[in-house]
């Protein structure tokens, strides 16, 4: 097959004006190296340079965090829309800005990028004879690449290997700010060189960016995949890249000493700190790649959006992290979310209301949605049944139901525009897990582009992730609890992450117009100038004088390590004083009611087998355990862990 491709393109190529091809794995051949080894290279190097300069930082360090940066930006390009690359400038940038390390080193490091690219490509010799024959015969031809490189120093490359006069013009994805993939940078060369589809042909390896996508526009196409050697052999390498750095990890990780802890404002320090601190790292790598996108606003949800942005806006102040983008904090809860779906009639909302209200009556919905009493007929103190809801509202004992949420959404739609400004783009920042805000608002106002980005991303209610791809678990993304993903511990007791971050104030419900015409609520004032988090809450308040004394990203990081390991600790083997500093008391169930659940319920259940059944229904139930049963606790929660594995290996072998 590559033969003969090579000798179609010998042959005279009726019709064809301009030639395009692909750069890597096409006219550069890559060695089967994978591109984690290649970038652990750099790093090797980078990490001696910084030595030379006095500066300590290991290569793992570097590695982990660019890799970071890699994943939040392509993560944020993806869900906002955008069709090219992520620049390799701005990864590396990022990089140096979260480490704390010389913004001038920027040119360095990407020189020794370029120099690690030089070392594993080759020239495609043949085809480089033929592309000359052709542009010899009147034929222009043109390099493109889907990289975070621009086009001057993927010309440099070339030549390194090709020498001068093989290409005429060069176009990456990086400058373009459009791929191959999409389609878009095809498009935009066809403008560029003035010529119709079928007067241009376009070579490359991959099969969906080189052959299927231009074909379908009408671009000739000559698919020269790689072997299937050289594929397996890069993922081989990639693996064993992989293994060792998890190998090392561990290696570091073994036997860390845990600073003692005496109360609950100690805990917040020496645990909750660097975790929430890297936390507030993601937010920013992935806003920081939105904002280069533009047409953005970051809207702290409240309630817990308020403590996460009071830890955001310290950690980006302690270590100087550039963010322009539009932040500000946002009356909303899933309540105020819903009454906008319900307007539009969108069926998720009825997803939610029958989720929240299975037991109540069509009554105490209208109650909840339109937030006063209302004289209803016996029809609805029936049980609430979803499929019947919008019939029920469109009745006329229904209509002021209706008036009274059509008021409430035009407050909040006046508050969102007061907070974000005319951005179509907005990023909720809240605590997770299910991203019910998010999918609700899309689902009401579509002319608004909505995207979340929270602590952790679950589907604990078993109902549709068609919005998914809009929420971004920053720190953990699972269904369950896997002992080995530490960072999942935090499903196993999530009212904990929650009420960290949510400062005394009680859930959105009502809003109002003030007299100057601004929009205010029952949960009082929450912008990021007047409210503090802190307030009657030690653990925020230990996180913050962590976040005050941090020197650095790689710190954070380091520390974080260790941190996930005490919190796992606390969470899955709980000693008295944890239970003491993990406590949250009763949580509000919200949603317009008034009802409040307890984390760890008291049980007057006589007998073992009762007593351990009744666990299942606490929502910390390895607290339940260590509190109920502290002679049997270590036997009991060990078992309790090895059932995690067990489901977990479960789920892994039958998904």
């Amino acid at each position: 097959m590559l033969r003969q491709n090579l000798d179609l393109l010998c042959s005279p190529l009726n019709g064809i004006g301009l030639i395009s091809t692909d750069v890597f794995d096409t006219l550069l051949l890559r060695q089967p190296k994978s591109q984690r080894s290649r970038v652990m290279e750099g790093e090797r190097r980078f990490a001696r340079l910084l030595k030379q300069r006095g500066i300590h930082t290991s290569a793992e360090e570097l590695f982990r965090v660019r890799l970071l940066a890699e994943k939040f930006a392509y993560r944020a390009l993806n869900v906002g829309g955008g069709a090219g690359e992520v620049r390799l400038s701005d990864i590396i940038a990022r990089q140096l800005a979260m480490l704390g390390l010389p913004p001038e080193l920027l040119h360095r490091r990407i020189g020794l990028e370029m120099d690690i690219e030089k070392t594993s490509l080759s020239a495609n010799g043949p085809l480089a004879m033929a592309l000359r024959q052709q542009r010899q015969a009147g034929v222009r031809v043109i390099a493109v690449s889907d990289t975070g490189l621009p086009a001057d120093q993927l010309s440099e490359l070339i030549a390194h290997f090709h020498g001068p006069g093989l290409i005429d013009k060069v176009y990456s994805s990086a400058d373009a700010g459009a791929s191959k993939r999409s389609g878009r940078l095809f498009s935009a060369i066809l403008a560029a060189e003035n010529i119709s589809p079928s007067g241009m042909l376009h070579i490359g390896d991959d099969h969906i960016a080189d052959h299927a996508v231009p074909r379908r526009m009408g671009i000739h196409t000559v698919h020269m995949p790689k072997s299937r050697i050289r594929r397996y052999a890069a993922r081989a390498d990639g693996a064993r890249s992989e293994a060792l750095r998890g190998l090392r990890r561990q290696l570091a990780l073994s036997g860390p000493a845990f600073r003692a802890v005496s109360d609950r404002n100690s805990f917040g320090h020496e645990v909750f700190g660097p975790i929430v601190a890297q936390f507030c790292l993601y937010i920013w790598l992935y806003a920081t790649q939105a904002q280069a996108q533009g047409d953005c606003a970051l809207a702290f949800c409240a309630r817990g959006g308020i403590g996460i942005r009071q830890a955001f806006e310290a950690l980006l102040a302690r270590l100087q992290l550039p963010l322009d983008i539009r932040r500000e904090n946002i009356l909303v809860s899933r309540l105020v979310a819903a009454r906008t779906a319900l307007e539009t009639r969108n069926g998720a909302v009825l997803d939610e209301l029958g989720r929240e209200f299975a037991k109540s009556s069509f009554a105490e919905v209208a109650h909840a949605l339109g937030g006063a009493t209302y004289e209803l007929p016996p029809s609805w103190d029936a049980t609430f049944v979803p499929a019947h809801f919008f019939d029920m509202l469109s009745s006329s004992s229904g209509l002021p139901v209706l008036e009274d949420v059509a008021r409430q959404n035009q407050l909040f739609k006046r508050h969102l525009d007061m907070a974000c400004g005319p951005a179509t783009r907005i990023i909720l920042c809240d605590t997770g897990l299910y991203g019910s805000t998010q999918r609700l608002l899309a689902a009401g106002l579509p002319e608004r582009h909505f995207e979340t980005i929270q602590f952790a991303r679950c589907n604990y209610k078993g109902l549709s992730e068609d919005h998914f791809p809009d929420v971004t678990g920053l720190v953990v993304e699972a269904n369950l609890y896997n002992p080995l993903r530490i960072e999942t511990v935090v499903l196993r007791y999530w009212h904990i992450i929650e009420s960290l971050f949510e400062p005394a104030i009680p859930s959105v419900r009502h809003l109002t117009e003030r007299e100057d015409g601004t929009v205010s609520g029952n949960a009082g004032a929450i912008a990021h100038d007047v409210i503090d988090a802190t307030a009657g809450n030690p653990l925020l308040s230990g996180v913050l004088d962590y976040i005050d004394h941090v020197e650095s990203g790689a710190q954070v990081m380091r520390q974080a390590d260790v941190a996930w390991l005490r919190l796992k600790r606390a969470i899955t083997n709980p000693t008295a004083f944890d239970m003491v500093a993990l406590g949250v008391g009763p949580r509000s169930i919200d949603f317009g009611r008034g009802e409040s659940v307890h984390v760890l319920a008291q049980t007057d259940r006589t007998g073992l087998a009762k007593q351990l059944k009744s666990t299942k229904s606490q929502l910390w139930r390895e607290g339940a355990i260590a509190r109920d049963f502290p002679r049997m606790k270590s036997a009991l929660l060990a078992a309790l862990e090895l059932a995690h594995i067990l489901r977990g290996v479960s789920a892994h072998l039958y998904r």
